[in-house]
């Protein structure tokens, strides 16, 4: 994903205009000192139609098994949750254990950095049960 320079008209908190380029540092939101990339980067991780599916199944039990995860996740493909578990390996959420046996054991788990997102995950889970009914 590549950043297209844009020119905007951001308010300050004093009601006063400033016009921003994209040459001009990244804006923080305010209060909380997050750069605005970040959150990208951040999102950025949790994109994908079954990593958030994954990562509340890691939340409720510590390790799985890829078979285990498979059945618990019945609508996606095997070769989509390799893609999904591999690239939140990669963001580091997530680690891979590979035991040396036949038939192959593969276990995954949760990283401490994946443990950390996880009340930011049951919030968002919060916020949906909060959805009205149509």
């Amino acid at each position: 994903m590549r950043y297209i320079p844009i020119m905007e008209v951001r308010t300050n908190l004093l009601g006063t205009h400033k016009k921003v380029s994209a040459k001009s540092k990244p804006s923080r939101f305010p209060g909380d000192g997050v750069c605005a990339l970040e959150v990208e980067a951040a999102l950025r991780s949790l994109e994908g139609r079954w990593k958030v599916v994954i990562l509340s199944r890691l939340f409720a039990v510590p390790v799985w098994r890829f078979s285990e995860l498979e059945r618990a996740i019945p609508a996606v493909s095997q070769k989509v949750l390799v893609q999904q578990l591999r690239a939140l390996e990669d963001d580091g959420l997530v680690y891979r254990t590979v035991y040396p046996q036949v038939p192959p054991k593969v276990e995954y788990g949760l990283t401490n950095y994946g443990q950390s997102l996880c009340p930011a995950l049951a919030a968002l889970l919060d916020w949906a049960a909060l959805k009205p009914a149509r």
